[in-house]
């Protein structure tokens, strides 16, 4: 359940704060009373407060330097001032510099009170309801960031793995061949262009069965993940093709050519 909106009221004059409070009492605000402007500031101190009424002439404290003080610790309060003297220098000075919100005069005309205090408290609200939303989306960008900083990372974890494993492939001494289920050579590491490669041009994109011409078509259609053993441009190798797919969503085959040692 939401709190009352609160109001504080601050006149040294009790009758003043009497009328003020049978007046806004109706409202349905939470109303705090104070005749005493020092007391109000120090029992300010860890309690909500929206909007405060003031008198300007009190003892010990103007109701603009009170308004000033108020402003420290309840930056986002409204502050109002209602006073029966017009000292033009300190309300303009109040008002530019952000202290008092509004100026009103005594004596007051009660329903017109009752709506400056009413558009006070709704200019809280949506001042209050900017500020939750300011919030909310710094908060939100503070999350998208640290997701984007998350995701790069990961990222250049990824390209360093594929690196690594791009690295070990071409070290592997033996061919091996990555074939889709078209037969376009999609992966060949530098033992399999150094044995199957023609005239300087990457074995990558080229149709298997044509690049290798009938030689390949041989044993193409036979070899399964048994060993085959089959000769190659003058070199005897064992055969063997896994299908791609089991764990991953990649398709196609795994071809490596594991030489054999020549018969004497």
């Amino acid at each position: 359940m939401q709190d009352k909106p609160t109001l504080m009221l601050v006149d040294d004059e009790p009758n003043i704060l009497s009328a003020l409070k049978r007046l806004l009492r109706p409202d349905g605000y939470t109303i705090l009373a104070y005749e005493d402007a020092r007391q109000a500031l120090a029992d300010m101190d860890g309690r909500p407060v929206d909007v405060i009424l003031t008198d300007q002439r009190m003892p010990n404290m103007s109701g603009v330097e009170f308004l000033r003080r108020a402003r420290q610790s309840h930056p986002d309060t409204i502050r109002i001032v209602l006073s029966g003297y017009t000292e033009l220098q300190f309300v303009t000075d109040a008002i530019n510099e952000g202290a008092v919100y509004k100026f009103l005069t005594k004596p007051w005309d009660d329903e017109q009170l009752r709506e400056h205090i009413r558009e006070a408290f709704r200019s809280k609200g949506i001042a209050d309801e900017n500020r939750h939303l300011t919030e909310a989306l710094r908060a939100a960008n503070t999350q998208l960031q640290a997701h984007a900083q998350e995701l790069e990372r990961q990222a250049g974890q990824l390209e360093n793995t594929l690196d690594i494993l791009q690295e070990v492939l071409q070290l592997i001494p033996w061919p091996i061949l990555g074939v889709d289920d078209d037969g376009m050579i999609a992966l060949a590491n530098a033992a399999s262009e150094a044995l199957l490669g023609q005239q300087g041009m990457p074995l990558m994109g080229q149709n298997l069965s044509e690049s290798l011409g009938d030689e390949a078509r041989a044993w193409l259609g036979q070899a399964g993940e048994t060993p085959q053993a089959v000769e190659l441009a003058g070199q005897r190798f064992n055969v063997v093709r896994r299908p791609m797919g089991r764990k991953s969503r990649s398709r196609g085959h795994l071809i490596a050519l594991m030489p054999l040692e020549a018969r004497s």
